[in-house]
């Protein structure tokens, strides 16, 4: 187990580094000058300005040099220096994440509460009115974008009812609208794929034995059939949970919650690549490790599983 975590880590840091290299590239041959934001004007930037700039954060090194310096800085955890406000990106995001975390965990509650009764109780009474409601409505809410869900709700809940504000401020208000507009697709997800699961493990023969052994239904149910449809659902929920936390751009816009998905936004209209390059840098290295910790879960839920 300990040889495997070594290794997926290793493998973290090739994918972080190659996700790197081709954001760096694509920037690269992107118009427009990184420096414009700070310069001002056209009509009011010197050369003599420019050219200081660009020494000043590296732009007049050739691409691999400023990938190398980029490397070198971010094996000391330095994300490189922000061009409009001079100060660390670190610094800038770090606030940041915490909001967006602070969504996403609130988000993946109302998945699993949501999702995962929905899924358990349509695949106990398939064919039940309540199957039927549950597969009716997820259908529907998967169908919805999420920036015309996002907009419905602000419409209803803020302007109309004027019961949560319009701008987050990151307190737990300002956050329900909006993890409730992330969790509603991921819960109607997840409660089909649990109801799916469910029905495959209801068919199996251990099941089957365990009811005919005189177990009780909550034995049956929690140690037998959800402790082996859980994983699929795992899976999902470890995805899900890794793009909430890399940054729900339109939700995080929609509702001007103060996180890294409306840091990257307004980064790409300020042309700002140090953000740019964090923002996916964080990303990415959550991807990896939430990816990690599923298949740990994986072991720790079904023995069968061997990470050798």
């Amino acid at each position: 187990m300990g040889r495997y975590v070594v290794r997926r880590l290793g493998q973290l840091v090739v994918v972080v580094l190659g996700a790197t290299m081709v954001l760096f590239a694509c920037l690269f041959v992107l118009p427009g000058d990184p420096v414009g934001q700070i310069a001002g004007s056209d009509k009011a930037r010197d050369p003599a300005v420019i050219e200081q700039l660009h020494k000043q954060y590296g732009l007049d090194k050739p691409l691999y040099a400023q990938y190398g310096m980029y490397v070198g800085k971010l094996a000391k955890g330095d994300l490189g220096q922000d061009y409009t406000q001079s100060r660390p990106v670190t610094e800038i995001l770090g606030p940041k994440l915490v909001n967006t975390a602070k969504l996403a965990v609130t988000a993946m509650v109302f998945d699993i509460i949501i999702g995962i009764f929905a899924g358990v109780v349509a695949a106990m009474r398939r064919y039940s009115v309540w199957d039927v409601s549950v597969t009716f409505v997820t259908t529907m809410a998967i169908g919805v974008p999420s920036i015309v869900l996002g907009m419905i709700m602000q419409r209803i809940f803020v302007i109309q009812l004027d019961w949560f504000p319009l701008i987050g401020d990151g307190g737990v208000r300002s956050m329900i609208l909006p993890a409730l507009t992330l969790a509603i697709i991921d819960a109607a997800l997840v409660a089909q794929l649990a109801r799916s699961t469910m029905l495959e493990v209801l068919r199996a023969d251990y099941v089957k034995t365990a009811v005919a052994k005189g177990l009780s239904k909550s034995t049956v149910l929690f140690r037998h059939i959800l402790r082996n449809s859980v994983i699929p659902v795992i899976t999902y929920l470890g995805i899900s949970f890794g793009v909430l936390l890399g940054g729900a751009l339109i939700t995080e816009t929609i509702f001007n919650w103060d996180g890294i998905g409306l840091a990257l936004i307004t980064a790409i209209q300020q042309n700002n690549n140090p953000i740019i390059v964090g923002v996916v840098t964080i990303s990415v290295a959550i991807f990896v490790l939430l990816n990690l910790i599923v298949d740990l879960l994986y072991a720790a839920l079904d023995p069968r599983i061997r990470l050798a």
